[in-house]
């Protein structure tokens, strides 16, 4: 093991993530750790794949197209076509969420109204008698 490498503890630790999660995303061909024996090294390679895995995953793409932006990286163009295409998926990502933040904005606003006619209800009726103990 060289200092360069990580093992899937190492790994876990520095990226708040399970072993599970690790061998999940090498099952899927997203990360691609040394072996030796059973014991899993991550590169430096691996660890910037997954700290990408994680932020894709946090802004909501999906593995596939994590996967395709990783594999664009090799395409030689100096990453012009990496990062052309994670901005357009970008993009598309952002208008889903904002549509998704409008609906909520609309369901939240909703259920305050309906919360203020209960409490407008139970200021003319009362409040309900406690039942006997």
């Amino acid at each position: 093991m060289t200092a360069d490498e990580m093992t899937i503890r190492e790994m876990c630790d520095a990226f708040a993530v399970t072993p599970r999660t690790l061998r999940f995303y090498e099952q899927k061909e997203l990360l691609f750790p040394a072996r030796i024996g059973q014991k899993r090294l991550f590169s430096k390679r691996d660890r910037a794949r997954l700290k990408l895995i994680l932020r894709g995953k946090r802004f909501g793409f999906s593995l596939e197209e994590i996967r395709q932006l990783l594999d664009l990286y090799y395409v030689g163009d100096q990453q012009a076509t990496q990062l052309s295409r994670t901005l357009d998926i970008a993009r598309d990502r952002l208008q889903d969420m904002e549509r998704q933040r409008a609906e909520l904005d609309v369901a939240i606003y909703d259920l305050k109204s309906q919360m203020g006619l209960v409490e407008e209800m139970l200021a003319t009726v009362g409040t309900p008698q406690r039942a006997a103990q």
